[in-house]
């Protein structure tokens, strides 16, 4: 099995800019206030979320190690095409907005 982009849930990274472990708790998530799409959402490893409305947002461009792979069986390969089809419609938006 083979990930093509992003990383399954559960998944603990190291950001290039950062000095915290995150562990990612989504993925293609939007900004509300800006609408940027980002690849990611985390919380702090091994903090949790602390609370509901403090997500890291994050690309996968900007992660310097994966310390941790999140479960990776079929639902997950079979989930990261539905990504891949969200992701491609997401474009389209922006572009004809």
């Amino acid at each position: 099995m083979e990930l093509k982009k992003y990383l399954p849930l559960g998944s603990v990274v190291e950001l290039k800019e950062g000095n915290k472990d995150l562990m990612i708790v989504g993925r293609l998530q939007r900004m509300k206030l800006t609408g940027e799409v980002f690849d990611y959402a985390a919380c702090l490893y091994p903090e949790g979320l602390l609370d509901s409305t403090h997500f890291y947002l994050f690309n996968h461009r900007d992660i310097h190690l994966v310390r941790f792979l999140g479960l990776l069986d079929e639902q997950e390969i079979e989930y990261e095409q539905i990504l891949f089809e969200e992701e491609e419609r997401l474009k389209k938006d922006r572009t004809t907005a």
